[in-house]
């Protein structure tokens, strides 16, 4: 018979594992998003917006700041050291980004089951709040860390 494991206690025994497998997204790194906090069901990064993340418009790409919320929700929902993966994702953008805005982003965990777990992410400049988003994991039986199973 498997043993329920507490969620906050396999974060707290395995933060660091955690951690270097989530900063590890190459996707991330390519967009120079750096992780500055994780803690159970939260994450919070950063990241500077550059010439080549512009739309046709001179503002920020919508993609840009959508992969930033799409990777602290990602971390947030992985914080547990179990394989999570998102199931569906809703972004309202709120303000334009210039080139040069340091946005940040910060993932709340709102609800978590079994199977599934919904998370709030903010993202603001150094002015004001530029987009918000729900998302939803979907939580699978496996963990990435190295927890022996019963």
């Amino acid at each position: 018979m498997k043993t329920k494991r507490d969620d906050r206690d396999v974060h707290i025994q395995y933060v660091e594992e955690i951690k270097e497998k989530l900063q590890n997204d190459t996707f991330a790194k390519w967009l120079g998003i750096e992780l500055l906090e994780i803690g159970p069901g939260k994450a919070e990064a950063k990241m500077t917006i550059s010439e080549n993340m512009l739309n046709a418009h001179g503002t920020a790409h919508g993609a840009v700041l959508f992969a930033l919320a799409d990777f602290v929700f990602a971390v947030a929902c992985n914080s547990y050291g179990k394989t999570s993966v998102g199931l569906s994702v809703n972004i309202g953008y709120l303000a334009a980004c210039q080139m040069g805005d340091n946005i940040t982003a910060r993932a709340t965990e709102i609800k978590r089951n079994h199977r599934t777990s919904w998370y709030e992410v903010s993202v603001e400049n150094d002015k004001e709040l530029v987009a918000h988003v729900s998302a939803l994991s979907y939580r699978k039986n496996e963990y990435f860390v190295g927890i022996e199973e019963d």
